[in-house]
This record gives structure tokens, sequence and C-alpha cells, in this order.
């Protein structure tokens, strides 16, 4: 189990600029557990150590802290990526707290650049050796429309490969959010899959592809599937079911509600593979949950099933197939 300081010696770490830069994964301290029992309120602008924050007694997410535990027996679920994906863990991390009070383009830029940056670190790269699923064949149309009325419905069309979000998939999507937000008619836009999930999240066979992380930041900053949907003026509703992995709920996320079916359930894999959300989860899923939340989520690689995401607020209801 990781060693507990007390709250009082927190706050001379974060009073004292050379101390917080020896808490870091340069002085091999990537994770500071800090005991929260004798919280007080401090100045909310005070600059964090740049290492994860970890606040152990307390069920209430506060701005000092990066992830909040009751006990320090649900760290066990932390404790995998803490150690094996530190730059991982750190990047995210310290790109939660920028996105937290930042503009969804702000935060989409600053996801693409820690996304960009970890896609050459040696923890994807290692990653990058493992086996992976290969490439399903695609389908045609990749999202059916459906317009009834003043309603427009998009659904994601891959369904043999579970809808796994790849490129053509990403640019099909991206199309028809483009052309709806020309369509000043439309009054209500509702997103859904095709087949036995909503979106198992990024197409495996095509990570690792990139070989100029200029080139593949400055595509996701050019053509976002979440800034289009976030920005479009009518109302939207994401209807998700099975899995909604990765880009499976960073997209969704961005819409007005998200009604979810009970067999559905969601994770955030990436930290796992080395790298940060990168469909704009920093963004949409924090903005939702709150940061702290969204790290646990992130870093513990949990399922979460349909009825905790209503609990956590990550899905707005509950529905019946």
């Amino acid at each position: 189990m990781p060693e507990l300081i007390s709250f009082e010696h927190y706050l001379t770490i974060l009073e004292s600029p050379l101390m917080r830069e020896d808490r870091s994964v340069f002085a091999r301290t990537p994770v500071l557990y800090v005991d929260w029992q004798d919280y007080r309120e401090i100045d909310p602008a005070i600059t964090l150590p740049p290492c994860c924050v970890v606040a152990v007694g307390t069920r209430s997410d506060s701005s000092l802290a990066d992830i909040c535990l009751a006990t320090l027996d649900e760290f066990a679920g932390l404790e995998a990526n803490l150690k094996s994906q530190v730059h991982a863990c750190t990047t995210l991390i310290q790109l939660l707290r920028h996105n937290e009070r930042s503009s969804i383009a702000d935060g989409l830029f600053a996801e693409s650049l820690a996304y960009s940056t970890l896609q050459h670190s040696a923890g994807f790269q290692s990653w990058l050796e493992g086996p992976r699923r290969s490439s399903k064949p695609d389908t045609d149309p990749l999202v059916l429309t459906e317009r009834d009325a003043n309603s427009l419905k998009l659904t994601l069309n891959r369904p043999q490969a579970h809808n796994a979000y790849n490129m053509a998939l990403k640019d099909a999507l991206c199309e028809v959010l483009h052309a709806a937000s020309l369509d000043k008619e439309i009054d209500k836009l509702i997103l859904t899959g095709a087949g036995p999930s909503f979106c198992a999240g990024g197409d495996l066979s095509e990570f690792g592809l990139a070989e100029d992380a200029a080139v593949a930041h400055l595509s996701r900053t050019t053509r976002s599937a979440g800034a289009l949907l976030a920005n479009l003026d009518c109302t939207t509703e994401a209807v998700v079911h099975g899995a909604c992995i990765g880009a499976g709920i960073e997209i969704p996320a961005f819409a007005d509600s998200i009604s979810a079916n009970r067999d559905s359930y969601f994770q955030l894999p990436e930290i796992s593979m080395g790298l940060v959300p990168g469909a704009g989860g920093t963004v949409s899923i924090t903005k939702k949950i709150g940061r702290q939340k969204t790290a646990y989520l992130a870093i513990s690689n949990l399922k979460l099933s349909a009825q905790d995401a209503l609990a956590w607020g990550l899905v707005d209801q509950l529905i019946e197939d």
C-alpha cells in the first residue's frame, strides 16, 4: 500500500515551488497520496505539483486533488497503470487540470497535442508490439441518415466491427454532422449505432500508423466529430447500447443528453495503451462528471455499468430495449 502524507504536509509542498518540483516523474514521485482527514479550504488558485495527487478519505471532488478515494482499498484499481504507464497518467492529470476550465476548442487543441506527443512515447510503442485485432471490412454507407420532419437520426454503420471508430467512419460522421450544421430546419439530432454495440472505440488496426505527429495533430484539430456535435444549434441526443469504449463515450458526451440502454457499459482504455483519450473525452467527459472522476475512469480502466454511469452523471437516463 502507498504511504500517506498528512494534509498539512501537503500544504507545505504546495507553498514551496522547489518542493512541488520534487514531486514529479523526474524525482521518482509520480503520485502523491494525501490523507484528507484534516482537509481545510485554501486559495483554489494555488499551483498543484506536476504529479497525480490522490486524496484518500473523501468522496467529494476537490480542486486540490486529481483523484478522490473514500478508502485506500480503492487504490487497487489504479495501481497497474500508475506504475506501468507513468508518463501517460501524468500527462492525463495535467491535461485534465487544463481542460477543466477551458473552452471546447482550447481543450481539444490541448488534448490533441498531448495525444500526439504520447504516440511517440515508450509506453505506446511498447503497447504497439502486442497483439491487436485485425481490420474489419467497411460497409456502405458508414453512417446511415434518417430524416423525419425536423428530426435527423444518424446511425454508425460498422456493425460487424462493433462500430469501431476508424478514419473512414470519422470522415463519414464529420461529413453528415457538417451538413446538419448547415440545415437550419433541423431541431433535433439523434446519434446511435447499428449492431450489438454503439461503438467499441478506435479501430486498433489503425493505431500507430501516423508517422508524423504534427500532421496527426493538425488532422484532429481540423476535423473533429465531437466539436461538430457540440456546436450544432439543434438539440442533440446520443442513444447508446452495448460497448461504449473510448470514442464510443467521448463523442456522445458532447451531446446535450445521453440515453443509455441498460446493457451499456463505458470504458476509457487509452491510458493502458500509453495514450490519453483522443476523441475529445478529456473535454466532453470532464465537463459532464468533473476531472477527478474522469481521471479515475481513465487510469483505472474501469468497466462502468449503465447504472453506475447514471449515478456518476455520465449518462442522463436509462432506457429499455
